[in-house]
């Protein structure tokens, strides 16, 4: 039997977590060209030189989608990527990789035309955290990286991964755009739970519903009055004596992630990035121009606004966070084991301590509720938890309090928490009433996946398609080949 390249029950949960693969079901269109003369590819798992016929190859036009074309290289491509990835390639065709290829490229093709455009700077942000991350798992060569990649200079490698991770953005979003609008009423939700067979309702884990208190040590005004006065320290410097402000951003910075491009961002008034405050001022300055310093949740900012083009802004910011004292720590850590002690002696119930003492503003209402992010209720299935929050929670009974615990996140470098489990639901099959929103969830991937192939088979029909006769032989899931008209 020959192998398809994509099956659609099994990608409904990939596609849509991800948004990254799609099946194709296509109609017959005349604006496709097919070379004859049939060949069989789906038995053959063929190596990075050979071709479907068994001929050795030379690198050439494998197909062409729209305004892409898919050549024989990008197949051995994407092997590649799947290795640097740790996937096992053992049971991959080179029939499914370019059946994922031509949907990569029907996507992308439609982005364009559709006037999605990427960040060009957070592109290359994201292929330097992909060469940073390579390099410290390999032990820092980059020469072991260009071998790895077959590429001569690392100016070629940035090149190739700069096309490949926008064609990837492209992709993404044009599949986004695709679904953005797509809902389901309760009645949906219904019939699309009862049209499942009862022995075949999907099986959920166990879910934990946890609670946790979070006191956060105060910054003392003296540390916030500090930050500031060097903040603009840092602005006259530059404006009277011309130093430099990516310099300043480089060594001074307390924004990891943007310190090493000399604290550059690019905005756009169409898309919201960063937070409100900092959008707010960086709208406001004009070309060349050092904002005051500005406080988020994150800190406190400068920010240079180095050019306007249309929509986009491109600025550099300088990010300092006051100091915590020591003293601010240890009254932290006190003030949240009294609560403990409060809780244990029964003295408060945990909701109401959380209510009345929490400095954590997204759960204090509700208790100390968290929210489980995927499915926005207070039930986490335990095979799904952070591992960080399941370390932290394992070995607690129900309505037992942990110990004070130390901990840090991307606003706070320091706080305190107490965590509490205050309910535990066995492993069990899919009920309506206690499951709804996982229910819902799944009718909405199915309600998407329906779009998705709607919206695959109307513009396969009106793209431009080539298939080289190499890969005729390939059973596609999708009607690529166009043999019949939907």
């Amino acid at each position: 039997m020959q192998l398809k390249t994509n099956n659609l029950k099994s990608t409904i949960k990939s596609t849509f977590a991800t948004l990254v693969l799609c099946v194709l079901a296509v109609n017959l269109s005349s604006a496709q060209e097919i070379i004859e003369d049939v060949v069989d590819t789906s038995k053959k798992q063929l190596d990075s030189t050979q071709t479907t016929t068994g001929r050795k190859k030379v690198d050439g036009v494998s197909a062409v989608v729209g305004d892409f074309v898919v050549l024989d290289s990008d197949i051995d491509k994407e092997y590649i990527q799947l290795q640097a990835r740790g996937v096992s390639i053992a049971n991959i065709t080179r029939c499914e990789l370019f059946g994922k290829l031509l949907e990569d490229k029907l996507y992308a093709h439609h982005a364009i035309q559709d006037s999605i455009t990427v960040n060009e700077l957070e592109i290359r942000s994201n292929i330097e955290q992909q060469i940073n991350a390579f390099l410290e798992q390999k032990g820092g060569s980059m020469q072991q990286l260009l071998e790895f990649y077959k590429k001569d200079t690392e100016q070629s490698l940035r090149e190739e991964m700069f096309e490949i991770n926008k064609n990837a953005k492209l992709a993404a979003d044009m599949q986004r755009k695709i679904i953005e609008d797509v809902e389901v009423t309760p009645e949906e939700v219904r019939e699309y739970y009862n049209s499942i067979p009862k022995d075949s309702l999907p099986e959920f884990g166990t879910e934990l519903k946890v609670a946790q208190i979070v006191v956060i040590p105060e910054i003392t005004e003296a540390s916030k009055q500090a930050v500031i006065d060097r903040l603009k320290e840092f602005k006259a410097d530059v404006i009277e004596n011309g130093a430099s402000f990516t310099t300043k951003a480089v060594f001074y910075s307390d924004d990891k992630a943007a310190r090493s491009k000399g604290g550059m961002y690019t905005l756009n008034r169409k898309r919201p990035q960063m937070v409100k405050e900092f959008r707010d001022v960086a709208f406001s300055l004009q070309e060349g121009e050092i904002s005051e310093p500005f406080e988020t949740d994150f800190g406190y900012h400068i920010i240079l606004l180095e050019k306007i083009r249309g929509q986009e802004y491109d600025v550099r910011h300088i990010l300092l966070r006051p100091e915590i004292t020591e003293a601010s720590i240890q009254a932290a850590k006190e003030k949240i084991t009294k609560v403990r002690e409060q809780i244990v002696a029964g003295d408060l119930t945990f909701a109401d301590a959380a209510r009345e003492f929490s400095d954590e503003e997204e759960t204090k209402y509700e208790g100390g509720q968290l929210i489980n992010p995927y499915t926005q209720d207070s039930s986490m299935e335990l095979t799904k938890m952070d591992p960080e929050l399941y370390g932290q929670i394992q070995d607690l009974k129900d309505d037992e309090i942990s110990l004070v615990l130390e901990d840090q996140d991307r606003i706070n470098p320091v706080k305190f928490k107490i965590l509490t489990v205050t309910d535990r639901i066995d492993e069990h099959q899919a009920d309506f009433a206690r499951d709804y929103l996982k229910i819902k969830n799944l009718a909405l991937q199915e309600k998407q996946f329906e779009e998705i192939k709607k919206w695959q088979e109307e513009k396969i029909y009106d793209t431009y398609v080539k298939i080289n006769d190499d890969y005729k032989g390939c059973d596609f899931n999708s009607n690529w080949l166009k043999t019949e008209k939907k």
